[in-house]
């Protein structure tokens, strides 16, 4: 018969590991829809964009952006959480080794599969990350913060967020097309699914080192 404890440590390790999975198969799905050559994800196209405008690899830009988004945080108040702080990191991490493995793609028969495959995958990332409830990337909770502090609905925010960023991004040189429109059409549908999949058993109390998240409903909306 297991101890309390001891499920609360099953419990523990097994949001672990679907945190820096989710994290790391998060960058892989990045790192496939770059070399789909079809279309980014909003995040993405910026991405990619200062990343041409830098000389500094897509990833690392990723960490240097999501670093800057997390110091807007202070003025909303928000609390970030071991989640939060990881997804800086292993995103950008995940995303440079993925595309040092992985060619380019020379034609549709190539490209169209990386492309479904980054979506999907973008999906069960999604799912398991956000499942683990170790509180919600520096992007997330931008949107979520916004929305408190403004009073303005999710669906709004994070359209102007995700708009703003994608036409900054194209500017810039990000690849934007028929991938971006797929991305924003299916993301919604496939994260709901997967956050059922990988849906981890709430605890009966709540630490106080890890920050929960609330933001499932509120990605899920836009």
């Amino acid at each position: 018969m297991s101890t309390p404890g001891r499920s609360k440590g099953r419990r523990l390790g097994r949001r672990l590991v679907q945190l820096y999975a989710g994290l790391a198969l998060y960058g892989a799905s990045a790192a496939l829809l770059v070399r789909s050559g079809l279309g980014l994800e909003p995040w993405g196209v910026l991405h990619q964009g200062l990343a041409k405008l830098t000389g500094l690899t897509i990833g690392v830009v990723s960490i240097i952006v999501g670093a800057a988004v997390l110091l807007l945080w202070i003025p909303l108040r928000q609390r970030p959480g071991l989640g939060t702080v990881s997804n800086v990191f292993c995103v950008g991490l995940a995303m440079d080794g993925t595309l040092a493995l992985v060619p380019d793609a020379h034609t549709f028969a190539v490209r169209v599969p990386l492309l479904l495959a980054g979506i999907v995958l973008n999906g069960v990332a999604t799912g398991l990350y956000i499942s683990a409830r170790f509180g919600p990337g520096p992007r997330d909770g931008l949107m979520t913060g916004l929305h408190r502090r403004t009073g303005r609905s999710i669906r709004l925010i994070r359209t102007g967020i995700e708009l703003t960023v994608v036409v900054t991004g194209f500017l810039l040189g990000g690849t934007s097309g028929v991938g971006t429109v797929l991305y924003a059409v299916s993301i919604g549908p496939l994260a709901q699914f997967f956050l059922r999949v990988f849906a981890v058993p709430a605890a009966s109390t709540r630490s106080t080192v890890v920050a929960e998240a609330t933001l499932e409903r509120a990605i899920l909306r836009a």
